[in-house]
């Protein structure tokens, strides 16, 4: 029988493309933890990018995850089930002040941003929309004009203070306090032209719903925690314990990723690979 105290992890694959071995590693990682601590694993899928995630891509992740050996405890989740969850906590902080709309298109934020960059790589946004008028808002909402919602992280820092997160190590029992620079992503967006939520609002709404105790994924996403533990705080959430798990890289010791077109899953069945042998490659046999 479950109790409250059982630790809860989940693995949270997106289906806009086909899973691969650096998927398979996190997923029997995030399973293998579980059964260290005595816990169990639910499986979410965060589909919130409703043009790319198909029904089709989706069918083949979950065949790919039962034939490595996956394990999830309940049905499946699904992030585009939420959107009313997200749209509510968006609503919170707009009417807080911590969200302003921004009207700027990519190639804008190009043009006016300076060297700096973000921990992905990316320019950091300039602040432009954060100082227009309310007159300016209200005349570009009303000629419809395409709008992200930013979060204001100057104003949401006076709130929280500088967070920290609870690192736990490889050893599943030493845990570190790890100090963090929200600033260093500038005014990240948290609602998206094309969706009513993003991956960081809706990443710790979900994982506060679903009680996660502990939360298993990659180290490229190790910087990204800051914005998440700004959040939960903002948003009167709990804050899980946090293991960043290193990534399987390819022979030019870069990531795998789907947009670099790293070999799926599939493609290894197609090729007569057994589950052991998938297992075996990223050192989960």
């Amino acid at each position: 029988m479950t109790t409250k105290t059982q630790p809860v992890l989940r693995f949270a694959p997106s289906p806009n493309g086909h899973l691969h071995l650096g998927h398979a590693f996190s997923a029997l990682l995030t399973n293998r933890i579980a059964h260290q601590l005595g816990g169990r694993t639910l499986l979410r899928i965060e589909d919130i990018d409703q043009a790319r995630c198909t029904p089709e891509l989706l069918q083949q992740m979950l065949d790919d995850l039962d034939w490595i050996g996956f394990e999830h405890d309940g049905e499946a989740t699904k992030q585009s089930d939420n959107f009313d969850r997200y749209r509510t906590a968006a609503e919170t902080l707009k009417q807080r002040g911590l969200l302003y709309p921004c009207f700027c298109s990519r190639k804008q934020i190009r043009e006016n941003a300076d060297a700096r960059t973000d921990p992905d790589g990316a320019p950091i946004y300039p602040g432009t929309c954060r100082h227009l008028s309310a007159d300016e808002i209200s005349d570009k909402l009303a000629k419809n004009m395409p709008h992200s919602y930013r979060l204001n992280m100057q104003k949401a820092l006076a709130q929280t203070g500088t967070p920290t997160w609870m690192e736990m190590e490889a050893d599943l029992k030493t845990i570190h306090t790890i100090n963090t620079d929200p600033m260093a992503w500038g005014d990240v967006i948290l609602v998206r032209k094309d969706t009513p939520t993003s991956y960081h609002l809706s990443v710790v709404l979900d994982d506060a719903v679903q009680h996660i105790s502990h939360v298993t994924r990659g180290k490229d996403l190790y910087f990204a925690t800051a914005i998440h533990r700004v959040l939960q705080i903002v948003l009167d959430l709990p804050e899980p314990l946090y293991h960043h798990h290193d990534l399987i890289r390819d022979e030019a010791a870069e990531k795998l990723s789907k947009s670099k077109k790293a070999q799926s899953l599939k493609e290894l069945r197609q090729q007569g690979w057994s589950a052991q042998q998938v297992r075996a490659a990223i050192g989960m046999d």
